[in-house]
Formats: C-alpha cells, structure tokens, sequence
C-alpha cells in the first residue's frame, strides 16, 4: 500500500504538475493535427460545411462590425490631423491602420467569441453526451471528422473574412470622408492605396491564417477534452473564447515585431 501511496504524490505541486500535462497534451494535440492532415481519407463535405457555417455565423457581424470601425476611427482621427492641416492624408493613414492592424485583429477577435465559442461548445456536447466514442465504435476517425475539418476550416476562412472586413471598413472610412470633404472614389482609392506595400498584405494574410489556426485549435482542444457534465460544456466555450483572444494578442505583438525588423 505504501508504493501506491508515493506514486501518486505530485513531482512538485498539483498544480504545476498539471500545467506540464496540460503543455504536453497540447502538443500532443497539435502534432496530431499536422500528422494526419495530409492522410487519407479527406472528409471534404464536412469541410465545405465547415466552411460555410463559419461564413455565415461570421458574416453579418463582421460586416456591422467592418463599417462601423472605418468610419469612427475617420472620425476620431480628423481632428487631429485638422490641427496640422493634413486632413487630405486622412484616406492613406486609415487604409494603412486597417490593412495593418484593425482588419485581421478585428476579424480574429469577432470568430473567436463567434464561432470559437460555438466549436468548443458543440464538441463538448458531443464529448459529453459520449457521441464521439460512438463514432469510434462505428469505425469513423472523429479527430479528422470533426477537429481537422473545423482548423482547417477556420484557417482558410478567417483571411476570406479579413479582406471582406477591411473592403467594408475601407467603405465606411469613405462614407465618412466623402461627406466631410466631398472626396471622390477615385481620389480616395488613389490615395487610399498609395503607401500600401506588399509587405503589409502579406503580413495581415500571415496573421490571419495564424489566428484562424489559433481559434480552430484552441476550440476544437477545450471541446474535445470536455469533462463529464452539463458544466463542461460552458466551461468548454467560455475557455475557448478566453484563450483564443489572449493567444491572439500575443501572436499580434509577435508578428508586428517580426515584421517591424523586416521592415
């Protein structure tokens, strides 16, 4: 009795013994992910609906969300270039704050509440009302069934979903800017793209497809590896979210780094 006793003391402390379990069955989970992407059989009709819950959960939000950011950041920042009378620079500086910054992290921020939040909670359900084992039993991968098709879902969708939202933000920053200074669409789209160089779209492309991934995998993990109960299920999806958005800012202090040396 002795022996059992011992072995199940903690090597430090409970807590930190569970952090490192935790660390580890993360990566254990990832390196899953990129084993068994390129294996067959590939489930593309749950992709594609995948694909398609993902936009249509997202879209109107985004949208909403897209319009009103360009056209108050134009206003917040007019008064304080029409100090300097610079209000002409007005197109290029909301362009270059949307394509850099506001559109992926925006766009990242709405699909992790949105639809982080739905994943983790549908696969917690399904974990806890025991129906992933039963597609084990029925001979049916649930890993590629239902957490390959979701990441990569997330993955591709989320730089679609970007360039939408900064396309409405840029069309609210010029409703903005046409009634005020009755600029042309021309002119503003001129203007607009002037200091835009190739480096920032790939840029917010990289983030955008490293957030999606952040999102699928941090959602489909906490669903996945749901405790038992009604209480695993909400737990799953407020988890998913929270983490989800602090990964997302740390991936964003990361790459604006990387990108400010490359520059």
């Amino acid at each position: 009795m002795e022996p059992i006793e011992q072995s199940k003391k903690p090597v430090i402390s409970r807590q930190v013994d569970g952090f490192f379990i935790t660390v580890y069955e993360i990566f254990r989970f990832i390196s899953r992910f990129f084993r068994e992407v390129l294996r067959r059989p590939f489930e593309t009709r749950e992709f594609i609906r995948q694909c398609f819950y993902i936009g249509n959960r997202s879209l109107p939000l985004i949208s909403l969300t897209g319009f009103i950011t360009g056209l108050v950041f134009t206003k917040q920042s007019r008064p304080s270039l029409a100090e300097f009378g610079a209000t002409s620079w007005l197109p290029s500086l909301i362009s270059i704050a949307i394509v850099r910054a506001l559109a992926p992290l925006v766009t990242a921020l709405i699909c992790a509440g949105r639809v982080g939040s739905s994943m983790g909670a549908e696969l917690a359900s399904m974990k806890v009302t025991e129906q992933i084992d039963a597609m084990e039993v029925s001979a049916i991968n649930p890993f590629k069934y239902l957490v390959m098709t979701r990441v990569l879902a997330c993955t591709i969708c989320l730089p679609l979903l970007m360039c939408y939202n900064g396309l409405i933000a840029l069309v609210g920053a010029f409703v903005d800017i046409h009634l005020n200074e009755q600029t042309s669409m021309e002119t503003f789209i001129q203007n607009a793209f002037t200091n835009i160089s190739f480096l920032d779209l790939a840029a917010s492309l990289v983030k955008a497809l490293v957030y999606g991934f952040t999102i699928g995998i941090v959602s489909c993990y906490q669903g996945f590896h749901a405790s038992q109960g009604t209480e695993g299920v909400g737990k799953s999806a407020n988890v998913s979210v929270v983490v989800s958005m602090f990964l997302i800012f740390i991936e964003e202090v990361i790459i604006v780094q990387l990108v400010n040396t490359i520059r």
